[in-house]
């Protein structure tokens, strides 16, 4: 009797391609970081860093283990509970869109003086 590890492990391993260019992690290491991922809910950046791979890789990983596993209609993600009839909620979101202008300085040559730090310093004695 496989466990449930084993049996994820090898229903990725039947969804994979052997072509192209190699994987940087094996496929128990995929499973194992997608598992971490759900389970601790931490960062991609912190799971790339302790798996040695960049955080866009550790995103596709997820992703790709994910999509082959809710595929394979053996295992399921837990959904959102959905709503039984008569206990619909409604939420209603206001999004106040106005246009406010802000007020900038004008872009003239006549409103900035140019002076230098001598000129000033005699004008304040």
């Amino acid at each position: 009797m496989p466990t449930t590890f084993e049996a994820m492990l090898k229903v990725i391993g039947a969804a994979r391609r052997e072509f192209g260019r190699p994987p940087k992690l094996v496929l128990a290491d995929q499973l194992l970081l997608t598992l971490l991922y759900w389970r601790e809910y931490r960062a991609q950046y912190h799971l790339a860093a302790d798996f040695g791979i960049s955080e866009p890789t550790c995103s596709r990983i997820i992703r790709r283990v994910e999509d082959e596993l809710t595929q394979s209609n053996e295992f399921q993600l837990p959904q959102r509970p959905q709503p039984r009839a008569g206990e619909t909620e409604f939420a209603v979101i206001v999004i106040d869109a106005t246009e406010s202008p802000i007020e900038r300085p004008k872009k003239s040559k006549g409103s900035t003086t140019a002076g230098s730090v001598d000129a000033t310093r005699s004008r304040r004695r």
